[in-house]
């Protein structure tokens, strides 16, 4: 059951895809990191203090670590998502369970004798005929730089939901990981954007239309909400059926796309998705079903041995 936070956690990241996607019109991709990073410090700071928290850890350098690698997933991500259809943009993005398996098993097969699982490696290998297939459409319009910055925006989101785990294992609270990662959003933006003004002025774009502030607050609330949702997942619940249930969000971002922008797909985007979400759900239930190998992958999780 606690694991299901992450189904809450994938409808709130899918509604800030939306979000991200209309203020693109409006806002460069670093204002848009630092904007979600502001109001992430300024809803967490609240909490803290009506809750009396306190924001001291033991674990700066993996909170450093975690930060930095994610909020370079994180404008990755964002920039894919104003470039792609939206469900594109987070079906890629969404990869990241496949290498969380993959990373899982690596070193479950190393520890069980060297016995190769050929059903999971069949599921990791079928999640990539999908992604070739929901890149067809990519190759055809000129999107495939685009394309394959959201798959790496996927490998680093994978490396920092692995520290997540990690840090939720030594015992640091939802709200200490996120608010940290929210800190080094509005640093990661303002450089990025005074970066992107290459020694001319900085200037910022207004933020006296409505329109503007509630996407950009939208932003913020939707994904800070996400993330703490997420963190409890990590924390509580199992790895890969955490990883697997943010599958979702491409359902939910796939209705988004079509009810919001209009989205249309071939069936070679269809299928793709399809097989992206069916090797996912492969992958994780090969990886915690009751078997030798199955234990030898779960006995073995480098997060919670590192702990």
């Amino acid at each position: 059951m606690q694991s299901l936070w992450m189904l809450f956690a994938s409808f709130l990241f899918a509604a800030m895809g939306v979000c991200v996607k209309l203020a693109s019109d409006m806002f460069s991709t670093s204002e848009i990191v630092m904007y979600r990073g502001i109001v992430g410090v300024t809803v967490l700071l609240a909490l803290v203090l009506i809750q009396g928290g306190t924001l001291k850890t033991r674990f700066g350098m993996g909170h450093l670590w975690r930060s930095v690698i994610g909020v370079i997933s994180l404008w990755l991500w964002f920039f894919s998502i104003a470039k792609l259809p939206l469900a594109t943009a987070m079906t890629l993005n969404y990869l990241s369970p496949i290498w969380i398996a993959v990373w899982l098993f690596a070193h479950g097969w190393w520890h069980a004798k060297n016995r190769i699982a050929w059903p999971l490696l069949v599921a990791v290998a079928m999640s990539f005929v999908g992604v070739v297939l929901l890149l067809q459409p990519a190759f055809q319009s000129d999107q495939l730089v685009y394309a394959l910055i959201a798959i790496g925006s996927s490998v680093l989101t994978a490396m920092a939901y692995m520290q997540v785990r990690k840090l939720g294992l030594a015992g640091e609270p939802e709200y200490r990981v996120v608010f940290y990662f929210a800190l080094m959003n509005v640093v990661a933006g303002l450089g990025g954007h005074v970066a992107e003004a290459g020694g001319g002025p900085v200037v910022f774009h207004s933020l006296n239309t409505g329109h503007g502030f509630l996407l950009l607050l939208g932003i913020g609330l939707f994904a800070t909400a996400a993330q703490i949702t997420m963190t409890r997942a990590y924390r509580l619940g199992n790895t890969l059926v955490v990883a697997n249930l943010q599958y979702t969000g491409i359902v939910f971002s796939s209705i988004w796309g079509v009810l919001v922008f209009a989205d249309t797909f071939d069936w070679h985007s269809w299928l793709g998705i399809a097989i992206i979400l069916a090797s996912g759900s492969a992958a994780t239930f090969y990886n915690t079903k009751s078997t030798e190998r199955g234990k030898a992958v779960a006995a073995t999780d480098p997060i919670a041995s590192e702990v």
